[in-house]
């Protein structure tokens, strides 16, 4: 099968490495230095939904999967699909999960969903009245995309504000929320708009420093299996919030087919939804996929193609994965780009660990740093404690100048865990 995947960062060579995994024919737009190194890429702009048609006609793939969510919202697989060809990933209508924070509220409330308390907020005013009504610990949400950093939480009321009056001087709306407590559960599930197949749950890490300091960020590493989390964990999630949203979008006309992340909080009143995400999450993707021991293509074919009830429930590790991202100076606030990458055959050669690019580009004598999280590195292992140990190895060997990583991935879980982890 030959397989088109649209993106550049580490989500997309973890997309990439599994597919190929799979014996597919893969080529990716536009890539990154990393994914040039493993496949054919083509350089284009994968929020333009005729380029992206235009060329998977050109090269004639079987399937697209489009990996972020600012291709996705604009639309590029009505484009796609409009040409004829099988496509991984939801409708702009439907993307709208994640699009909008305020539409998403709308079908969890309509759906049953548990969540937080919203209020949509249009002035400053408004924002004002909702932030007194929830009182601190305040959480503050802009209503569109942000690149995982449109979110602010803090007992300050006056950074509340700002964020907030910041979000409405871009010209969006704002989500005020109601503070949910308790440790936060990713879990993603494939689905074709009927069926839906949850994944393996993951946990990551937002926060730029260790001991979850300094401001929100893309996400600064992840791991999973989760042995803290309940072992109901998964199929309550799929019972009370997956399958009931997957309803009510398509009794709305909007069926959702493609990737239906949820963000969860197992607070102290039960489970609830902090957001949804219409495509799978970077870096969760990159320890999911380590632990996945079946075909990734049969599930995305199986959702492109309306057919997932009749693919066989994915396979999982008992082995760990960890994943620790190396971000370049500066970020998240100014990134540094340009630098480059010493050490990746190095930490490639670390037994049970591999490299993933994100933010980087080919230069004249190899690979050089193009964004704010420059690569995702993998460890896996029969334990978290020895999954971490590999990935941690393999960034010790990496030179990045000014790079600066978080030492704490996975650090309470792994000491917490006892006896083997199943999947």
């Amino acid at each position: 099968m030959k397989v088109l995947v649209v993106g550049s960062g580490a989500r997309e060579h973890a997309l990439v490495t599994a597919l190929r995994k799979d014996g597919c024919d893969v080529t990716c737009a536009p890539g990154n230095a990393g994914i040039n190194a493993d496949v054919t890429t083509y350089p284009l702009d994968p929020s333009d939904g005729a380029a992206v048609a235009a060329l998977a006609q050109r090269i004639g793939v079987d399937l697209i999967v489009i990996g972020p969510e600012a291709p996705l919202v604009a639309g590029v697989a009505d484009a796609v699909r409009e040409g004829g060809i099988a496509c991984f990933g939801p409708s702009a209508q439907a993307a709208q999960l994640e699009g909008s924070k305020a539409f998403a509220k709308e079908v969890m409330l309509a759906a049953g969903v548990p969540t937080a308390r919203p209020a949509v907020c249009v002035t400053i005013d408004d924002v004002k009245r909702a932030l007194d009504d929830f009182g601190a610990p305040y959480v503050v949400k802009d209503d569109g995309l942000a690149a995982g950093k449109g979110v602010v939480v803090t007992d300050d009321r006056a950074q509340a504000v700002a964020h907030a009056r910041a979000c409405l001087d871009g010209g969006s709306r704002v989500v005020i929320e109601e503070y949910l407590d308790g440790p936060e559960v990713s879990l993603f599930a494939i689905t074709d708009g009927t069926t839906v197949v949850p994944l393996q749950p993951a946990h990551d890490f937002k926060r730029v420093g260790d001991g979850d300091t300094g401001p929100n960020t893309g996400g600064m590493g992840a791991y999973s299996p989760l042995p803290w989390a309940p072992a109901d964990l998964v199929q309550r999630t799929l019972d009370t919030v997956l399958q009931p949203t997957v309803d009510e979008m398509r009794r709305r006309g909007s069926p959702f087919s493609g990737l239906l992340y949820a963000g969860l909080a197992l607070t102290s009143k039960g489970l609830r939804v902090v957001e949804f995400n219409a495509r799978f999450g970077d870096p969760e993707t990159q320890v999911v996929l380590a632990r996945l021991n079946s075909p990734l293509v049969d599930l995305l074919m199986g959702s492109a193609t309306g057919a997932l009830a009749d693919v066989a429930a994915p396979r999982w590790s008992d082995d760990a994965a960890v994943t620790v991202v190396v971000a370049s100076e500066g970020y998240p606030e100014k990134p540094v780009t340009g630098d480059p990458i010493v050490g990746l055959a190095e930490a490639n050669a670390v037994p049970h660990a591999y490299v993933l690019h994100a933010g980087t580009k080919p230069g004249d004598k190899g690979p050089v740093s193009a964004g704010g999280r420059v690569l995702s590195v993998v460890g896996t292992g029969p334990m978290l404690t020895d999954a971490r140990a590999a990935a941690y190895a393999a960034v010790e060997r990496i030179c990045l100048r000014g790079s600066h990583h978080r030492g704490d991935i996975a650090l309470s879980a792994a000491g917490a865990e006892s006896g083997r982890i199943g999947g």
